[in-house]
């Protein structure tokens, strides 16, 4: 076997990290901007979710889902409503080093589609169940074998249903 395959062949093997497929430009919205700041962002970035930072901290997310079910289904005023009022927390999180395999267990654990990702206390990434799905066949293989052990969180089912069908 020539060196070049052998190193290919080690690359195979080696575990995926988040590092691997996070992506490092995150958005974030401060907590006491107003629903509607946050919703003009997500717009803009075509995006699904902002992390919400506290001081320059990362404390919570808000979602799509936290706006049907916090200001929508509850009938908020999105002009003075606060992020800080309907984010999500606490802001589950991975370091850069986790492999792929152990976020996708948390996710399942937590019941979420995505992670914030912290090196030293600071943010650095994002990495979101579809981002991991697209990512490798292997991982595919991981979540299918997940799904026949345990049923998958509703939140999740999509896009299980959609990479793995």
């Amino acid at each position: 076997m020539s060196d070049q395959n052998e190193e290919e062949q080690r690359e195979d093997s080696l575990p995926l990290k988040v590092r691997d497929v996070m992506v490092r430009e995150v958005i974030t919205v401060d907590e006491n901007s107003a629903v509607k700041e946050a919703v003009d962002i997500m717009n803009e970035f075509q995006i699904g979710s902002l992390i919400v930072l506290e001081r320059g901290k990362a404390m919570g997310i808000v979602t799509e889902r936290d706006f049907l079910r916090r200001v929508i289904a509850g009938a908020k005023d999105v002009m003075n409503t606060k992020v800080k009022e309907i984010m999500t927390t606490p802001l589950v999180v991975v370091e850069p080093n986790t492999d792929l395999e152990e976020a996708v267990k948390l996710m399942f654990q937590s019941k979420i589609k995505k992670l914030a990702v912290v090196d030293a206390n600071k943010l650095v990434g994002i990495v979101t169940l579809t981002d991991i799905a697209r990512f490798q066949p292997q991982m595919i293989r991981m979540l299918k074998q997940l799904t026949t052990k345990q049923a998958a969180p509703k939140s999740m089912q999509k896009v299980i249903d959609f990479y793995i069908v």
